[in-house]
């Protein structure tokens, strides 16, 4: 199927896409967090490298909301194969994806963990990823660096 708008008209309409404060993403995640009383968390915070959504300062924890086209979600339901430019599109979600892979070894080298759920993932959270999420921000233990898979893991 070809796309219903004209290169000119979908160009404005994906700028206008912001990486901060997306409903989708971001938003939808403190929402979740609020509801379920998941506290100590800040957000927006640049001087963590790759700027997590996300982050739990005291216990090095970078939490990280991966939209399902932007990041090449390959379990999504829906069809987010782009219909025009597609060559653009596969090598920028490729860009993307190999900088979330760079963006979480370096976070972990630094001994952060590094948490990514995906987009669908919010929207319809799981009370499994939850219950880890929870378990993960208020042990007691000394948190552990490493990448941590909630549901269907972007990286």
């Amino acid at each position: 199927m070809s796309d219903i708008f004209t290169k000119s008209q979908r160009s404005k309409i994906m700028a206008k896409v912001r990486s901060t404060h997306n409903l989708s993403t971001e938003l939808a995640l403190k929402k979740v967090l609020k509801a379920k009383k998941i506290v100590g968390w800040r957000s927006n915070i640049s001087s963590v490298f790759g700027k997590p959504d996300l982050i739990f300062r005291g216990r090095k924890i970078a939490l990280f909301v991966d939209g399902c086209f932007w990041h090449g979600c390959r379990q999504c339901k829906r069809n987010l194969s782009p219909s025009s430019n597609v060559s653009f599109w596969e090598k920028k979600i490729k860009r993307n994806r190999l900088r979330d892979k760079i963006v979480s070894k370096s976070l972990i080298l630094s001994g952060w963990n590094v948490l990514r759920i995906w987009e669908h993932d919010v929207q319809k959270p799981s009370p499994s990823w939850l219950r880890k999420l929870k378990i993960l921000v208020q042990s007691d233990l000394p948190p552990k660096s490493g990448h941590l898979h909630l549901e269907n893991s972007a990286v």
